[in-house]
C-alpha cells in the first residue's frame, strides 16, 4: 500500500513530497490497523507557510491501545522535525458518536480537509450544532485565561510574548469561524478575511488580533519594545471580542 495520486493546491512541492513520505511510512507501520489518513488545517486552507506552518493530520483507525499508539515512536521521532505535529486517533466510530460533543472542531474539519489515504469518516456525517454556542464562548473564554496564565508562567519575555501571539490566533480562529456560523455569516476559511468580517459585523476593533495574525505569517516583526504593547492590544481586543460575542449568542 502506497500513497495516492493527488494534489493540494497551494502546497508547495516539498511539502508534498514530505506528506507522501510520510504517509507512506504510517501506512507501512501499521497495515490493516489503519483505515483512513486525513489532512487539515493550514495545509488544506491554502495558507501554509513552509517553516512557520504545522502539518495536522488524523488517522482514522480499525481500534487503538497503548501498543498501537507505542507504534507511533519511531514516526513521530523522524516526522516531528518536519513540522508534522502528532496526528489525532481515532476510529470511524469515535468520529460518529462524539461529533455533538465536539461540533466546533468537527465542523471545522468537516468543511476543510482532505482524503490523503483511504476512507473518510466525515463523508455523510452530521454534526449536532446544538452544543457549538456552548463551546465557541468556552473556547473563547478559554483562549483569554490561558492567555494571562501562560504570560506568568513565561515572564512575559519577548520569547514568550512572540510564541504565546502565534498559539492564541491559531486556537482562536476554528472558534471563529464556529462564531461566524452561529451569526449566519458566510463562514471564511482565510484568517484576515474572517477576522475583517468579524470586525464589521460586531462593530469592535479586532487590530490586535489582525497584528498577532500577520506576527504569525512573518509579515510584521515588532521589535523589543513594540511586543508588549502588541500583547496588550491583543489581549484588549480579544477581551472585547469575547465580551461582544456573549452578547450576540444565546446558549
Amino acid at each position: 500500500m502506497v500513497a495516492g495520486d493527488w494534489t493540494i493546491e497551494g502546497l508547495p512541492d516539498g511539502t508534498h513530497k514530505l506528506l507522501k513520505s510520510y504517509m507512506n511510512d504510517v501506512v507501512k507501520t501499521y497495515g490493516n490497523e489503519l483505515e483512513g489518513v486525513l489532512l487539515y488545517g493550514s495545509a488544506v486552507r491554502g495558507e501554509f507557510m513552509p517553516g512557520r506552518s504545522n502539518l495536522n493530520i488524523l488517522l482514522v483507525m480499525s481500534s487503538y491501545d497503548l501498543m498501537v499508539l507505542k507504534k507511533y515512536n519511531g514516526i513521530h521521532k523522524r516526522w516531528s522535525k518536519e513540522q508534522v505535529v502528532v496526528p489525532l486517533f481515532l476510529t470511524a466510530a469515535d468520529v460518529q458518536s462524539s461529533a455533538s460533543v465536539f461540533p466546533l472542531e468537527y465542523q471545522d474539519i468537516h468543511d476543510c480537509h482532505r482524503l490523503l489515504w483511504g476512507q473518510d469518516p466525515f463523508v455523510r456525517l452530521h454534526i449536532d450544532t446544538r452544543h457549538l454556542a456552548m463551546e465557541v464562548l468556552q473556547t473563547l473564554r478559554g483562549n483569554l485565561l490561558r492567555l494571562r496564565q501562560r504570560l506568568v508562567e513565561g515572564r512575559s519575555t519577548e520569547e514568550a510574548i512572540t510564541i504565546l501571539l502565534s498559539l492564541s490566533i491559531t486556537g482562536l480562529l476554528p472558534a471563529l469561524r464556529g462564531l461566524q456560523r452561529l451569526l449566519n455569516r458566510p463562514v471564511l476559511a482565510h484568517g484576515e478575511p474572517l477576522l475583517q468580517d468579524l470586525e464589521s459585523h460586531l462593530d469592535v476593533d479586532l487590530t490586535g488580533l489582525r497584528d498577532a495574525w500577520l506576527l504569525k505569517r512573518g509579515q510584521i516583526s515588532p521589535g523589543q519594545k513594540e511586543l508588549p504593547r502588541l500583547m496588550d492590544r491583543y489581549i484588549e481586543c480579544l477581551t472585547r471580542l469575547v465580551a461582544a460575542a456573549e452578547k450576540r449568542i444565546t446558549i
